[in-house]
């Protein structure tokens, strides 16, 4: 199995910037298409950014869009997080999904592997 561990959460002034980080073991990390959600209290978990397994393609929520950049490299996928907005605040999850359907990688329920998240707090 592929086990995912976020870092990089915390908390940060409006309009600031985080960098998450989501590192990989098991598995053939470059094999798989990459994706960030993230779930605040009283919300579903919602798709925030993904990255296909050669990193040749991204998608955005259009809520994050011009702000956050997802990237990845031989051993981690990250996502950076700049103009932070407090409803911007949640705990941020990576996970991982064998290559499908580009459009699958927008529903959680399609990747099989999930990170124990990470908390980001933005303060007004």
């Amino acid at each position: 199995q592929v086990q995912l561990v976020e870092s990089g959460g915390g908390l940060v002034q409006a309009g600031g910037s985080l960098r998450l980080s989501c590192a990989a073991s098991g598995g053939t990390f470059s094999s798989y298409h990459m994706g960030w959600f993230r779930q605040a209290p009283g919300k579903e978990r919602e798709f925030v950014a993904a990255i296909s397994w050669s990193g040749s393609t991204t998608d955005y929520a259009d809520s994050v869009k011009g702000r956050f950049t997802i990237s990845r490299d031989n051993a981690k996928v990250y996502l950076q997080m700049n103009s932070l907005k407090p409803e911007d605040t949640a705990v941020y999850y990576c996970a991982a999904t064998r290559p499908t359907y580009w459009s699958a990688t927008r529903t959680p329920a399609n990747y099989a592997y999930w990170g124990q998240g990470t908390q980001v707090t933005v303060s007004s």
